[in-house]
Parts: C-alpha cells; structure tokens; sequence
C-alpha cells in the first residue's frame, strides 16, 4: 500500500510517546540515566568548522569542561 501508513503510524502511540518526550529531551536528567555530553558542529560556508562540545565532570551537573576545536576542510 501506501506509505507512510496512518493506520501504523498510530500503533503504540501511546506507548511510546512519553519514552520520547523523558529521552528525547536536550539534557536528559533521570536516576542513573541521563545527558554527560553536548556536541554541536557548525561548518560555514566557506568550510571553517567550529567543533564544541561539554561534557559533564564528575557525574556532577554543575561542573562541566567545554572543548572548542576551529579547523578548516580540505576541498
């Protein structure tokens, strides 16, 4: 038949959805699950790329290293 199927997009709805919204958050904080890292990669126009990422230290979520890395892409 036809794809996507709303008759299987709907299936588990239900189920699922409040899994995504706990998980599928920007920063994930639950018992013994959760976000320890952040990553963004921003690359112009012109193939400059500005590598960023913060990761949490310690298990302690007040206290984090942020590591920013500039290059430039071969062409």
């Amino acid at each position: 038949s036809q794809l996507p199927d709303p008759a299987i997009e709907d299936q588990g709805k239900d189920y699922i959805r409040p899994i995504l919204n706990k998980y599928a958050a920007v920063c994930v904080r639950c018992p013994g699950y959760g976000t320890r890292t952040n990553t963004v990669v921003l690359i112009d126009s012109e193939g400059r790329v500005t590598f960023t990422e913060r990761n949490m230290m310690n298990a302690d979520v007040d206290q984090w290293k942020i590591s920013t890395y500039e290059f430039k892409l071969h062409t």
